[in-house]
């Protein structure tokens, strides 16, 4: 059995706008505190799990590099003598570019990271003052500096379709980008989430969201600019040279089992879903009295796992095995798929098959949303 950890830390030092993560403010930590109710729910998640095999470990938030590097090196630590590790196993952590947390880096490496994922999201001043970010454009670099030197995979992420944000601008980020050498990016198109501070800029007309047309037009210049530079999209907003991808990621996109311990943290083990208390103090209050910080937790039905696994297939560029996936869970291929419309939508070039392989393809993926309502059947996607 193959098993990928997730390890939320929920503090930040500020909240940004557009973000609607589990992420909170606060004064101070108790990093004792803390290291004590993360090994008791790590504890917790390894007696269900016995004789698993970690294939990655991926510390996020909120802030990770906000955590002593001393508590890092003690999670790892526990979860080796929970389970084996894989001989190739991947450690990230992700990290806010600024000079203080630069300055943990090589700390961070003896503790066992081995990847880092910075959140650069832009590259000028203005832009980052608009995203309420906290570094500025020449901070992020020497950090990205920093974190090339210490790590032998770095990955970083930007924010595009952005409003007003024209293909030339894009374009010209974009190339600063590919030229700063790391193997991995993340562009996301910024989204307006619910509760978050640009919704609330929105409604109040001072943000106008760039336009769908837009929008679809960059994400097409993104793909056509990451393929050519030897950093082509492996999943819809994320693009690696040849065996650079995230493999902590690819494990959910596959569908394949993971843990999540710490406020918030979502885990899929076996045929269960797991997910745990989201504000801090109740996460901590849960893990005191029960020995596991567990808010819901309910089995997983055949035809929503299987839902979720094309859901979540079809958005990497290696598709899904749709007779592979209804093997899998006891279900007819068409179950999992409308054979009329999946002829459809191949006549017209957004699906193409690869042997067994049912992909989407460029075309098809600026209107991945839509395309995913086709296709699964209605009363897969309500189960």
């Amino acid at each position: 059995m193959t098993l990928a950890l997730y390890i939320h830390w929920p503090f930040c030092l500020a909240k940004c706008p557009y973000c609607d993560f589990n992420s909170h403010v606060r004064a101070a930590t108790d990093a004792a505190q803390w290291q004590s109710a993360l090994l008791a729910d790590m504890a917790h998640e390894a007696a269900l799990t016995p004789g698993a095999t970690l294939t990655s470990i991926f510390f996020g938030g909120g802030t990770p590099s906000l955590m002593p590097p001393a508590l890092v090196e003690a999670l790892i630590a526990a979860a080796a003598r929970h389970w084996r590790f894989a001989p190739d196993i991947e450690i990230t952590l992700e990290a806010n570019p600024s000079s203080v947390e630069a300055a943990n880096f090589a700390a961070l490496k003896l503790a066992g990271i081995n990847r880092a994922s910075l959140g650069l999201q832009a590259l000028d001043d203005q832009t980052l003052h608009f995203l309420g970010r906290l570094h500025d454009a020449a901070e992020g670099l020497a950090a990205l500096d920093v974190a090339q030197r210490h790590f032998a995979r770095v990955s970083f992420d930007l924010i595009y379709a952005r409003p007003e944000q024209t293909a030339e601008q894009w374009h010209s980020e974009l190339a600063q980008a590919l030229a700063l050498g790391t193997s991995h990016l993340s562009l996301y198109q910024l989204t307006i989430e619910s509760g978050t501070r640009f919704a609330t800029l929105v409604r109040e007309g001072k943000i106008v969201p760039l336009d769908n047309d837009a929008a679809g037009d960059l994400f097409q210049q993104t793909r056509e600019h990451t393929a050519a530079a030897g950093v082509p999209a492996y999943e819809i907003s994320n693009h690696a040279r040849p065996g650079e991808e995230s493999r902590h990621n690819l494990t959910y996109w596959r569908y394949l089992d993971y843990v999540g311990i710490g406020p918030g943290a979502h885990g899929r083990r076996g045929q269960m879903a797991t997910m745990r208390h989201r504000k801090p103090e109740n996460y901590l209050q849960a893990v005191a009295a029960h020995g596991h910080g567990i808010a819901e937790q309910r089995a997983l039905g055949q035809r929503e796992q299987a839902t979720e696994a094309m859901l979540m297939g079809l958005r990497l560029a290696e598709g899904v095995d749709p007779a592979a996936l209804a093997a899998r869970f006891g279900l007819d291929e068409t179950d999992l798929i409308i054979p009329a419309k999946r002829a459809f939508y191949s006549d017209l070039g957004l699906l193409r098959e690869t042997g067994s392989r049912l992909i989407v393809t460029g075309r098809g993926m600026p209107l991945l949303d839509g395309l995913l309502g086709e296709l699964v059947p209605a009363a897969l996607v309500s189960a």
